[in-house]
């Protein structure tokens, strides 16, 4: 690693440099709070307890598949300190059109030579585009609406630079990961991700 950039010691990538993340597929993203506080909650008796901060993780996180085209969300949780999902990228940016729940749909026509001001939807406002329909632009636009409200409405948060993408390469994969995710409450004592910074 001695590699710089603006004089600094550059992180390797995390990411297989062999696989192009626009791929379809399925992925299992992991992505943990800034020194792995407990951001959003508490785990009780098995359950997960969220802060403001947790609802909201929540509520944008349901929210990716009508801001991304050809996505579909799997299993999803929200931890104290970071949360777990699976996104299915289907279609690689192309096919029929994506409804969504605000007033324009994400594939409307695009006159190029209309350039009058048209006015963006709330979802539009939310998750800023990022470009390429990869999970890294996906992950990024999740986690950047996230900050956006919480900072927004005051609260204190703070997400980990990175995260964790694990390409779920067949359906046993798929469903011990799903299984995992739906139980991760449960065993929230031995998770690898337990802390007890709050």
């Amino acid at each position: 690693m001695n590699e710089k950039y603006l004089n600094k010691y550059r992180i390797p990538s995390a990411r297989l440099q062999t696989w192009d993340y626009a791929n379809d597929g399925a992925y299992f993203i992991t992505i943990c709070t800034m020194d792995r506080r407990h951001f959003f909650g508490q785990v009780k008796n098995g359950e997960m307890i969220l802060t403001n901060a947790g609802v909201i993780a929540d509520i944008l996180w349901h929210e990716i598949k009508h801001h991304n085209i050809n996505i579909e969300l799997g299993e999803f949780i929200v931890m104290p300190n970071h949360i777990h999902g699976i996104l299915i990228l289907d279609g690689n940016n192309a096919g029929p059109e994506v409804q969504t729940t605000h007033a324009l749909s994400l594939s409307a026509p695009h006159n190029p030579n209309h350039t009058a001001d048209i006015p963006k939807s709330p979802g539009q406002l939310r998750f800023q585009n990022q470009g390429k329909n990869s999970i890294s632009s996906i992950v990024g636009g999740y986690k950047s609406a996230v900050t956006k409200h919480c900072n927004k409405l005051g609260i204190e948060f703070r997400w980990q630079t990175r995260f964790y993408d694990n390409i779920i390469r067949d359906d046993r994969a798929f469903e011990t990961i799903s299984n995992y995710i739906a139980k991760n409450a449960t065993k929230w004592e031995i998770d690898k991700f337990h802390s007890k910074k709050s």
